[in-house]
């Protein structure tokens, strides 16, 4: 019942009482619901959205998560490439940014970057956002 009534409240529309919730329970999956949405509903960008943020952007800064390798083997132009699973490495490069800049995040497929932008959400950053699909579904430009 939980697990129903939290994809009905992800699907829903923010909630600004919890007032009319019947149980304690269906409160917290709330409130932890509407937590997951604010940390991923701000990064999760199409295709589209993201390019045309980005273009309109004029400070953005376009970031790729992915390995070294991957990133030699084609990259969106202007790419910083900071690899994500070097775990302690990625969370330090991190520190040395600008969390008040706009981060366009990407790697392959979009996980590792929805998991990129979520960190820097936590770590206070005020813009990243996850090119859902990755490079992969990229339909802009790729140097090789």
């Amino acid at each position: 019942m939980a697990g129903e009534y939290a994809k009905v409240l992800l699907n829903s529309k923010p909630r600004s009482t919890y007032s009319d919730l019947d149980s304690p329970l269906k409160a917290g999956v709330c409130i932890f619901a509407r937590k997951l949405e604010k940390v991923f509903s701000m990064a999760d960008l199409s295709q589209q959205d993201w390019a045309s943020a980005l273009e309109a952007d004029q400070e953005a800064l376009i970031l790729d998560v992915r390995t070294p390798q991957e990133f030699e083997a084609g990259y969106i132009p202007e790419a910083m490439n900071i690899n994500i699973y070097e775990a302690q490495g990625f969370l330090d490069a991190l520190e040395k940014l600008d969390k008040s800049k706009n981060y366009y995040v990407y790697c392959r497929s979009g996980n590792r970057s929805r998991q990129a932008c979520a960190l820097m959400n936590n770590l206070g950053f005020t813009g990243a956002f996850n090119l859902e699909g990755g490079i992969i579904d990229w339909q802009g430009e790729v140097m090789q």
